[in-house]
């Protein structure tokens, strides 16, 4: 486009500061705690509310907490091009996951404004509920919901540590109607596109302040259960011991074989989670929970690997005398970004005399489900170290405002079209 975009980059940062201090984290901004439906998550919603309304966004919120703010276009019956990301976090994290892409794509929008555009297509920016899987055990339940990849029934099947179901804690927060109306309308959306920190070290080695992301690798989350005997440390002996822990600690050492050996280079297998039973330094482990998050983006590779550590898995268990259980939390596909998204991200780049490469992301966010039933797309900016989840992430206000100002020209373009 050829009106002059820049974007506030003081407004911008002073807005994601005061949002970390909506924050449940022991230790001050930017560390960050804000599990979704806690009082801090609903004190960043009503702040982020007033910011949608003071810039002249029409705010609507689904049964879920998904909250949409639109800036209708000249052609309001015409699919929405939609921006946006989410703003719960991780305990102890930091202050740029997820909220780049909220505040970056308001401060789009206000940057659009400011340069006198005014859209064919409306704009909508969407917060989505729980990108993080911390509360619910499973990640993204804003946009599996509003894709119908998680149905209302299996949306309250979900609980907490403290065995409260989705529905009653989303009921508990000042959140009503119908699950099913979480879903959206075939359609919906002409265009996504999202913006977020790369939570890798590329961009910054290579120097450029943009990725324009071409597919999303496809996660699968798994609980394994290993079960053997407990008994006194002291008092059994080592040749017929079934320790749960050494059979478990195996195991996590397999995952990371298998990954390595992989003829994919993008997978990669973390065991993040070990819970011990009964957990005390003078007995024998008897059960042994832990987490295994493995992803790729051939989802053929990613599926094999999968069954051959099953297969390497029970046959540990078998030499150890131990029980192993395995439960899929989700296994999810890849999502290949829409070629005429990424055309356009590449052409506001280019206009912009903004350099970029194209890149895959290796973490997932709520645009793979968006994918899913949408063309979608995805711009990086460069995040110091390649840090995140942690409260030293960080990312420029050059950076941010960089990635605003090609999300805009993105925005304008994808609404412009017919």
């Amino acid at each position: 486009m050829s009106r002059k975009l820049s974007a506030d980059a003081d407004q911008l940062l002073a807005e994601l500061q005061h949002l970390a201090t909506l924050s449940d984290c022991a230790e001050p901004p930017p560390a960050v705690t804000r599990v979704v439906f806690s009082e801090a998550d609903l004190r960043a919603r009503a702040y982020l509310k007033g910011l949608y309304e003071e810039a002249g966004l029409a705010v609507r919120v689904d049964p879920i907490g998904n909250t949409f703010a639109r800036w209708e276009g000249a052609e309001p019956a015409a699919g929405v091009v939609g921006s946006g990301s989410h703003t719960d976090a991780i305990p102890h994290s930091g202050m740029y996951d997820g909220t780049v892409g909220v505040l970056g794509a308001l401060e789009a929008i206000r940057t659009l404004k400011r340069s006198g555009y005014c859209p064919r297509r409306s704009i909508e920016l969407v917060m989505f509920t729980s990108e993080e899987p911390t509360r619910f055990g499973v990640g993204c339940t804003g946009s599996r919901a509003m894709t119908g990849r998680l149905t209302a029934d299996q949306l309250t099947g979900l609980k907490d540590e403290s065995g409260d179901n989705y529905d009653e804690v989303r009921q508990r927060a000042g959140f009503s109607g119908a699950l099913q109306d979480v879903l959206l309308p075939e359609g919906y959306y002409h265009a996504f596109i999202e913006l977020h920190i790369e939570q890798g070290p590329e961009l910054e080695a290579a120097g450029l302040p943009i990725g324009v992301v071409t597919a999303i690798a496809a996660p699968s989350q798994l609980t394994l259960c290993v079960e053997g005997e407990g008994g006194h440390a002291g008092a059994v002996l080592m040749p017929v011991r079934r320790d749960a822990l050494t059979a478990a600690a195996e195991v996590a050492l397999a995952v990371e074989r298998l990954a390595r050996e992989s003829v994919s280079p993008d997978l990669v297998a973390t065991v993040g989670q070990l819970g011990v039973h009964p957990g005390a330094a003078n007995s024998i482990p008897s059960r042994v929970t832990m987490s295994l998050d493995l992803r790729d983006i051939d989802l053929a590779n990613r599926d094999a690997v999968l069954v051959r550590l099953r297969e390497v898995a029970e046959a540990i268990a078998c030499r150890r005398g131990v029980k192993l259980q395995v439960t899929v939390q989700n296994a999810d596909p890849p999502s290949v970004a829409d070629a005429g998204i990424v055309d356009a991200a590449e052409q506001a780049c280019r206009d912009l005399g903004a350099s970029h490469q194209r890149m895959i992301s290796r973490a997932y966010h709520d645009s793979l489900f968006i994918g899913q039933v949408a063309p979608m797309g995805m711009l990086f900016i460069p995040c110091r170290g390649g840090v995140s989840h942690r409260p030293d992430e960080y990312a420029s206000p050059e950076a941010m405002a960089t990635g605003v100002e090609v999300l805009a020209a993105t925005l304008a373009k994808l609404a412009e079209e017919a």
